[in-house]
């Protein structure tokens, strides 16, 4: 799946990045709208992000350009609104067929939400259980332990990737896992979130060597400790480039 950016900043790309990368999205990026329109039919892009900032006339003309080829279902279309991106601007673009406008600093998070959300709809059926994932990195500083229901041992492992709902997980030893079934319960865990230790009960949604954990519940406010933590990620990460590369 290809999404093609058209835009200028580094950092609105960069974020854009971080935030589609669990989506399973190859990015293409274009700094000039008639580059990227001469390039459309050999791209066949899944889904087009174009910055209005960046081109406040021009993206209405690859906008017509792709639409009068590609459906809102073929091809989903999001514009990156900036301050100067008016009410009648909006209007126009939802006239044209673009499938959503979303603020380019992607905030608040009800911005990355939305975005995700566009997105996501095109995904084949197969894909979109991945959405709004983050791929787990060290710097992120996640981490699971539970106890075995059965003989009460403490499994410990490798958070894969993450999202609200859940996430994927790989024992220290495998073997731990091999009597855990299907649905099972688990309600003695613990899960660290960066500086924050959490303790939800989750319940086993896949079996596997990596298996996949979904979040039941938590005591009351760590849902939202996770959420926030999770959706500042793409954000720190930015921030830990920045210093880098200082």
């Amino acid at each position: 799946m290809k999404l093609l950016l058209v835009l200028s900043s580094d950092e609105t790309y960069n974020l854009i990045s971080a935030y589609t990368k669990p989506l399973g999205f190859e990015l293409l990026r274009y700094n000039y709208v008639h580059k990227a329109m001469d390039n459309i039919e050999e791209i066949d892009p899944t889904a087009l992000i174009i910055s209005a900032s960046d081109f406040p006339r021009q993206w209405k003309i690859i906008v017509q350009f792709v639409r009068s080829e590609r459906s809102k279902e073929d091809c989903p279309i999001i514009i990156l609104s900036g301050e100067n991106f008016s009410t009648e601007d909006a209007l126009k673009a939802s006239f044209m067929g673009v499938s959503g406008i979303v603020n380019e600093a992607l905030y608040p998070p009800s911005e990355i939400n939305r975005m995700q959300g566009i997105l996501g709809r095109y995904l084949p059926v197969s894909e979109r259980r991945r959405a709004n994932r983050i791929h787990a990195e060290k710097w992120q500083r996640l981490g699971f332990v539970f106890s075995h229901p059965g003989d009460r041992l403490l499994v410990s492992g490798e958070v894969k990737d993450i999202s609200i709902g859940g996430f994927s997980f790989l024992a220290d030893s495998p073997s731990l896992m091999e009597n855990i079934f299907l649905d099972t319960e688990l309600k003695e865990c613990s899960f660290r979130a960066g500086d924050s230790i959490l303790s939800p009960a989750c319940r086993l949604a896949r079996t596997g060597r990596i298996v996949s954990l979904e979040f039941i519940s938590f005591p009351e406010g760590e849902r939202e400790i996770l959420s926030k933590y999770i959706e500042n990620l793409p954000l720190l990460e930015l921030s830990l480039k920045k210093m880098d590369a200082t």
